[in-house]
Parts: structure tokens; C-alpha cells; sequence
């Protein structure tokens, strides 16, 4: 399921990102949609994903409404009518990766990019690279969660922590997290 190319494939890795927004007690999401508002945090989310591919399930594509502009939307669904205008729909995640590491490499971006949901990012966290994690400082009821960070398997290596805005619902810290050397998940 990885983003990176096959063996001996010689292809420039292409690596598999995680994004999300979670909160402290690990949800990151209550009744289909964000349990807050971080208008500061979109800024940052808009510049880690344009002119990439990103990976999403469709209750997540469903919260966002739209296709992300600049973005290739991929869109994991196992329902053969959903076929919403300006996504591409796979069955299954394998599927919707091999198609963001087709689109990565056509618009030579370096990464695939992985916004959602729950079971796909614990389906991916395992292959990823990255974690781009914005941790808001809050803990609201929700039952969607991002799977537990793995302190033996990711090592924090820049975060930055951010003021609540006049339009953000929290305080938070951007994070990012690398994959440890030698590190199985």
C-alpha cells in the first residue's frame, strides 16, 4: 500500500504524508464534520497538500462538500454509484494509491498526501512517512479518532505552537513527526 515505488523500479520515492487536525484526547472529527474551527490552520493545510495528490474516504470527502482545488481528490469508496464531479474514485485504498502515485509522477510532486479518515489513516500509518499533525489544544466529543502516535516508532522533529486566531476555536501546535530509522510499525 506504500507510496514508494517498487524495487527496482528506480523511480524517485514518492512518500506517503498523513494530515490531520487532532485534538487531545485523539478525535478528529463528531458527526461527520471537524469538531472545531481553525481558519489559522487552513493556511498551513492548503500549502502541505496543492499540486499534490490527496487520499481521502468518502464520509470525508462528504465533510469537505467539494473537490480541493489544485489538489488530484481521490476518493476511497466501495458504493459503484458514488462518482461525485472533479474526484476519482477507487474501491479500494490500494487502488486509490496507485492512482496518487500515477498523478504524483505526472505532476512530479514527491508526495501523496493522506487527509482522512479514521480507517484510512490507520490503514496508511503503517506505510507513511510523515506526519503532519496540527495537535489542537482541546477535547471535544467526537467519535471518529487518528490512531495512536507511536513514540518508538515516530520522532517529533519540528513543532510550532500557534495562538488562538479571532477565528479559530482553539489554540493549537503544527507538528511534524518522521518515520524512526529501522523503525516497523
Amino acid at each position: 500500500m506504500s507510496g514508494k515505488p517498487a524495487a527496482g523500479q528506480g523511480a524517485q520515492p514518492i512518500a506517503l504524508v498523513l494530515v490531520a487536525a487532532v485534538g487531545e484526547n485523539g478525535v478528529i472529527g463528531q458527526g461527520n464534520a471537524l469538531p472545531w474551527r481553525l481558519k489559522s490552520d487552513m493556511q498551513h493545510f492548503r500549502a502541505l497538500t496543492v499540486d499534490k495528490p490527496v487520499v481521502m474516504g468518502r464520509k470525508t470527502f462528504q465533510s469537505i462538500g467539494k473537490p480541493l482545488t489544485q489538489r488530484t481528490n481521490i476518493v476511497v469508496s466501495r458504493d459503484p454509484n458514488f462518482a461525485p464531479p472533479g474526484v476519482l474514485v477507487a474501491t479500494d485504498l490500494t487502488a486509490a494509491l496507485a492512482l496518487a502515485r500515477d498523478d504524483a509522477r505526472r505532476r512530479g510532486a514527491n508526495e501523496i498526501v493522506v487527509i482522512g479518515g479514521s480507517g484510512i489513516f490507520a490503514d496508511t500509518l503503517p506505510d507513511a512517512d510523515r506526519l503532519e499533525i496540527t495537535h489542537v489544544h482541546a477535547s471535544p466529543p467526537g467519535e471518529v479518532y487518528f490512531p495512536a502516535i507511536d513514540a518508538n516508532i515516530w520522532r517529533e522533529t519540528a513543532r510550532e505552537e500557534r495562538r488562538q486566531g479571532p477565528e479559530d476555536s482553539a489554540a493549537f501546535a503544527v507538528v511534524t513527526y518522521q518515520r524512526r530509522a529501522n523503525a516497523a510499525a
